[in-house]
């Protein structure tokens, strides 16, 4: 039994089973760590880089640039930029109901509760 001799392998080459899923150490973003990137800051940093300037004169400036430019499709970007801004604070939708319409409404709308529930309003 000379020939039955123990070979021992050498483990420390072996590549370690990978884990999957679950929390690795030092993921994710450290405690107290702020990557996040804000709208007050970039709006600070662009004013710093343009010497004071706020983000309406740098966007109106560049929009006169494109223009003087005759550059038309970057004035239709800066145009559909433009208007996407200024139609959510233009538009307004006025309603504007006499008494009698208000009173019609209110009785339509109290005859089909009445249908619905089957209570009838005096």
């Amino acid at each position: 039994m000379e020939n039955d001799k123990k070979i021992e392998l050498d483990t420390s080459l072996a590549k370690p089973k990978k884990k999957i899923g679950g929390a690795r150490p030092g993921a994710g973003r450290p405690k107290g760590g702020t990557n996040q990137v804000s709208v007050n800051s970039l709006l600070e940093s662009l004013e710093k880089r343009t010497n004071g300037k706020r983000y309406e004169e740098v966007l109106m400036e560049d929009f006169i640039t494109a223009r003087q430019n005759n550059d038309s499709q970057l004035v239709i970007k800066y145009h559909n930029l433009i208007l996407n801004k200024l139609m959510t604070h233009v538009t307004k939708i006025e309603v504007t109901d006499s008494q009698e319409t208000i009173d019609a409404k209110q009785t339509a709308f109290a005859e089909a509760l009445a249908k619905l529930t089957g209570i009838k309003s005096e």
